[in-house]
């Protein structure tokens, strides 16, 4: 992230327009790519170690375990750079309220949140529409924001 510090020592960045819904959807598909293929290389490596009859509907420590995959690599990519590859691929940066990336606080928060946003039939995704900036419920709840790169 390019950032400067002014005169009273904050933060200021260089950050261009809040995402729009239809670019944070483009970045989820691309994700979803990459998820797929990690939680496909985490179960191959359960496997390995011997659980063969598992499924995400009947074996709750399981879930866990995929689930908890799936956060730590957007919670990875978020905290330590800000983008993860879908981000990176359509110039999506996320902040939080002081333009630095996030900690792993708000990252759990906003992972979570961002789950109970999709399962309100999508809801918390489209207040985005109202919202002046552009945020969805879990980027106001989770004190983060999307917007999109002037450059890489």
């Amino acid at each position: 992230m390019r950032s400067a510090r002014n005169s009273a020592g904050e933060v200021q960045d260089d950050t261009g327009q809040p995402c729009t819904l239809w670019r944070r959807l483009l970045v989820m598909s691309y994700d979803a790519v990459a998820v797929i293929a990690l939680l496909m290389a985490a179960t191959g490596a359960i496997m390995v170690a011997g659980f063969r009859e598992l499924n995400v509907l009947h074996d709750p420590y399981y879930a866990l375990y995929l689930v908890t995959v799936w956060f730590a690599y957007l919670g990875w990519c978020w905290h330590n750079g800000g983008m993860t590859l879908g981000m990176r691929a359509w110039r999506v940066r996320i902040c939080d309220a002081q333009g630095r990336h996030p900690g792993w606080g708000r990252c759990l928060a906003r992972f979570l949140l961002s789950l109970m946003s999709a399962a309100a039939a999508g809801a918390g995704f489209l207040w985005s529409l109202l919202d002046p900036q552009k945020r969805c419920w879990h980027d106001r709840l989770s004190g983060t924001r999307l917007y999109r790169c002037k450059g890489l």
